[in-house]
C-alpha cells in the first residue's frame, strides 16, 4: 500500500497510536480502527487476561484492520522488565528490569524471550529498551529502569535489546530521546525541566540513542522533558527544534519518531489536544501516542484529518505516513 492509497482520513489515523479499555474487539476498538483509522493500538494491563486472550484481541484487530481497507496495525506494549512489564506470569516469563541486568549478554537474552512471547502474542512493537542514563547520585526518575549510569554500558546493552528483538521482527523503540536520567519530576504528573548545556547532554545522554540510530531501532520516543539547550518554550515531545533539527537532520535518524502518552500531566495540563496535534505535524513527528481517553483521540485526529484535507497539505505531509507503511512492509509483511 502507498500513501497515494489512502484517503485522507486514512492518513491522519496513521499517525495516531491509542490505548482503549476492554479485553476484546469491542464498539470503542472498532471505532478506533473504522473510523479514527488508527495506525496504532498499545495495550496496557487493562487490555490483558491471559496468553490465549491477549492472541484473540490482537488476531481480530488485525483482521478488523484489514476488513476496513486499512494498513495492518502496530500492535505495542511497554515490556521493559520489571516493574513496567504489561505481560506478567503465569502466562509470561517474569523479566529482569533493566537495572538488574549485568552485560550485553544478559540484555540479549531479555530480548529474545521478550520477543518470542510478544511475537505469539500478536504484539509487533515493544516500547523498549530504556536508554536514560542514570544520574549517578541515584535520585534519577529513572532509577531502577535504566541500564546504569554509564553512557557507554547503557548504549551497549540497549543495543543489545534493539538487535535481539528486531531480529525477531519485534520493533523496538528506544526511549525516552534525549534523555531522562537526570530528572526527578515524574511527567506523568507534571513537566521537568532540564537546563544543562548541549555540549553537556551531547556528550553523556544522547551517545546511547546516537548508538540506536547507527543499530536502527525501528522508533524512537520523544520524552515530555523540556531542554533549555534546545527549546525555551516546548518539550521534546512537541519541539521542531528537538524531533526535526536535533533527531532527524543533526543525528540523521530515518526511523519512526513517536511522542510518550500525551495525556500525561507534562502535556495534559499546559496544552490542549488540538494545539498538540498541530505542534506534532510542525515537528515532523510522526506518530502521536494518546493512552487512555477516547474524545482526546477523536480531538487530535480532527485537528490532523483538517491538515490533510487539501491536496498540497497532504503531499507535504506525507512523508512521515510513507515512514509508517514502509516500516509496516518491512515488519509486518504487508503495508
Amino acid at each position: 500500500m502507498h500513501t497515494r492509497d489512502l484517503t485522507h482520513r486514512q492518513m491522519a489515523g496513521q499517525r495516531i497510536m491509542a490505548g482503549f479499555t476492554g479485553t476484546t474487539l469491542n464498539a470503542d476498538l472498532r471505532y478506533l480502527i473504522d473510523t479514527i483509522c488508527v495506525g496504532g493500538i498499545i495495550l496496557f494491563s487493562r487490555n490483558i487476561e491471559n496468553a490465549g486472550q491477549v492472541q484473540r484481541l490482537c488476531a481480530d484487530a488485525q483482521a478488523y484492520a484489514a476488513s476496513c481497507g486499512n494498513p495492518p496495525l502496530f500492535i505495542a506494549v511497554d515490556q521493559e522488565g520489571g516493574t513496567v512489564a504489561r505481560l506478567k506470569p503465569p502466562d509470561f516469563t517474569e523479566l529482569p528490569a533493566a537495572a538488574r541486568m549485568c552485560n550485553a549478554s544478559e540484555a540479549a537474552e531479555f530480548a529474545g524471550i521478550a520477543a518470542f512471547e510478544l511475537s505469539r502474542a500478536g504484539i509487533n512493537m515493544n516500547m523498549a529498551p530504556v536508554l536514560d542514563v542514570a544520574d549517578p547520585d541515584g535520585n534519577s526518575v529513572m532509577t531502577g529502569r535504566a541500564y546504569g549510569d554509564d553512557p557507554a554500558t547503557v548504549a551497549e546493552m540497549g543495543t543489545a535489546v534493539i538487535s535481539g528483538l528486531q531480529k525477531n521482527r519485534i520493533m523496538a523503540v528506544a526511549k525516552h530521546f534525549p534523555g531522562i536520567g537526570r530528572t526527578f519530576t515524574d511527567s506523568h504528573a507534571d513537566r521537568p525541566d532540564l537546563e544543562l548545556s548541549a555540549e553537556e547532554l551531547e556528550t553523556r545522554d544522547l551517545l546511547p540513542f546516537s548508538a540506536a540510530v547507527r543499530n536502527h531501532a525501528a522508533g524512537i520516543m520523544l520524552s515530555h522533558v523540556r531542554y533549555g539547550a534546545f527549546d525555551k518554550r516546548w518539550p521534546a515531545s512537541l519541539s521542531p527544534a528537538v524531533a526535526r533539527d536535533l533527531l532527524r537532520r543533526k543525528m540523521e535518524y530515518s526511523g519512526l519518531v513517536l511522542t510518550d502518552d500525551l495525556e500525561m500531566g507534562a502535556i495534559a495540563r499546559y496544552y490542549e489536544m488540538p494545539e498538540v496535534a498541530c505542534q506534532i505535524l510542525d515537528a515532523d513527528i510522526d506518530i502521536a501516542l494518546i493512552c487512555h481517553t477516547l474524545a482526546k483521540v477523536e480531538a487530535a485526529f480532527e485537528t490532523i484529518c483538517a491538515q490533510y484535507a487539501g491536496m498540497k497539505s497532504r503531499r507535504r505531509l506525507g512523508q512521515p505516513v510513507a515512514r509508517i507503511l514502509s516500516t509496516k512492509e518491512r515488519y509486518l509483511g504487508q503495508a
